[in-house]
């Protein structure tokens, strides 16, 4: 940041833009106290007294709270009818922009490709508009993150700049077709940043249009922006890319947070990992199994066994299609059948249920899966609890939709499946049998044999069990 300390002094007659952003009510309050944007201020309200910079509001905001940035680095917002009077101490004109430096080369360290998709890992805020505009280029990551140097000779291509939300098939297959022509490219390891909301469905197509890659693939992203002071963007960049440089595990991975604490990193096969919080750090979560490994300072300690290990050659399968007309449909008590009906008429080829318990529906679906199987709409049982195996023989009424063509996939996770069989009609559109042997086939640890003993454990605060661990680590 940079600033003058000046700025217009009250009642001076400040130019509209000093009030960037603020409309009615706010501009009153604003311009009856002598204050713009960027004047760093003490404000009382019948909230308490809080001293911050005045910072531009993004033109779609609401009217009626002032952004303070605070001295802790977080933001607030005062609402104009709690404000009683705001004290001008000083100005500030922050402008927030990345220190680009040229990325230093160095022949001795590996070569690591990072794709873009529009996932924010290191960036900057845009208070003009209230964006936060991502550093992508080699320079600017460098300028941000410049332990990068320490790790790789890096190289950026930003492939889209969408939202995660918005990534689908047509990204999916460009993505497919890149890390094929960097992996034959000689690149060591490959980066892809992402947006979080939906990386763990990116992670499962490229699970499975990427086969036998012979590098690691390491997927990252950041929960919170990098001009928040918690923010994990630098370190699951720089821990993503140490894997991708010098990682044994040639495998599509998700690097993430580890604990809540600043302290590791873990990473997680791309088809058995699930976003599982909206907004703390430590979201990504391996179900149905343990992650793959420990990332931290420098070394990598792997967690389980059986990963495909990393290769000299240049040899990888690519496998670019995928069927749109495929669906998830989660089961509810009461559902109708008009609701799997309306999939058949409107010609969708797949569909992946969400089931209760082992892999169960009621009965009232029942001639609604009987028309979705007598009209070639293949349908599979995946479980809501996502952990656990599907079991439709142990109950009558699991054995009663076995008969009607629902085809179980074991512990699939639901949108791995719905991703896998996009995938598999892709590869087999004119030939069902085909579709339905991939999919209860195993490719990328989509299936496992069993879950592990200790995979499945819930820290309920509360319960007394965790307050006596929890007494034995603080006393």
């Amino acid at each position: 940041m940079s600033g003058d300390g000046k700025g217009p002094a009250p009642g001076s007659g400040a130019h509209p833009d000093d009030y960037k952003g603020y409309r009615e009510p706010l501009l009153s309050v604003l311009k009856e106290n002598g204050v713009t944007v960027w004047c760093i201020v003490r404000a009382k309200t019948t909230k308490g007294v809080f001293e911050g910079l005045i910072l531009p509001r993004s033109e779609t905001a609401d009217p009626y709270h002032l952004v303070l940035k605070l001295g802790s680095g977080y933001n607030v917002g005062l609402r104009y009818d709690t404000i009683q009077s705001i004290e001008k101490t000083g100005y500030f004109r922050a402008e927030y922009r990345i220190p680009e430096q040229e990325f230093p080369v160095d022949p001795a360290k590996p070569r690591v490709k990072l794709f873009g998709t529009g996932g924010t890992i290191a960036s900057r805020l845009d208070y003009r508009t209230g964006a936060v505009i991502p550093a992508f280029s080699p320079g600017e990551l460098y300028g941000s993150v410049p332990e990068l140097a320490d790790i790789c000779n890096l190289e950026t291509e930003k492939l889209f700049g969408v939202f995660s939300e918005n990534m689908g098939p047509e990204q999916y297959l460009v993505l497919a077709e890149k890390i094929g022509e960097a992996i034959r490219a000689g690149y060591d390891g490959i980066v892809i940043g992402h947006g979080t909301d939906t990386m763990h469905h990116t992670a499962a197509a490229l699970s499975f249009m990427v086969q036998r890659p012979p590098v690691p693939i390491v997927m990252v992203g950041s929960q919170r922006s990098s001009d928040r002071p918690s923010s994990d963007a630098a370190q699951n960049l720089i821990n993503a890319t140490w894997t991708a440089a010098h990682g044994p595990i040639a495998e599509v991975m998700v690097c993430m947070f580890g604990p809540t604490s600043d302290r590791y990193n873990l990473l997680h096969r791309g088809t058995r990992v699930r976003k599982m919080h909206s907004s703390t750090r430590s979201t990504f979560r391996t179900i149905g199994d343990i992650p793959l490994a420990m990332v931290e300072n420098g070394k990598l300690t792997p967690l389980q066994e059986g990963w495909a290990p990393r290769r000299d050659d240049r040899e990888v399968e690519i496998h670019p299609v995928f069927e749109e007309r495929v669906t998830i449909a989660y089961y509810y008590p009461n559902m109708h059948p008009d609701v799997i009906d309306a999939l058949v008429e409107k010609g969708y080829r797949g569909i992946v249920l969400a089931g209760t318990g082992l892999g169960h529906v009621n009965r009232r679906l029942y001639p609604a899966l009987e028309r979705a199987r007598d009209a070639g709409v293949l349908v599979f049982m995946t479980l809501q609890t996502l952990w656990g195996f599907v079991q439709m023989y142990v109950y009558e009424t699991g054995r009663e939709i076995l008969g009607l063509g629902v085809i179980p996939l074991a512990n699939m996770l639901p949108e791995v499946a719905y991703i896998k069989l996009g995938w598999a009609l892709g590869m087999h559109p004119d030939d069902p049998e085909k579709v339905v042997e991939l999919m209860q086939t195993p490719i990328a640890g989509e299936i496992t044999p069993r879950e592990p003993h200790d995979g499945y454990l819930v820290f309920q605060g509360g319960v007394p069990e965790m307050k006596e661990f929890l007494g034995r680590i603080w006393s």
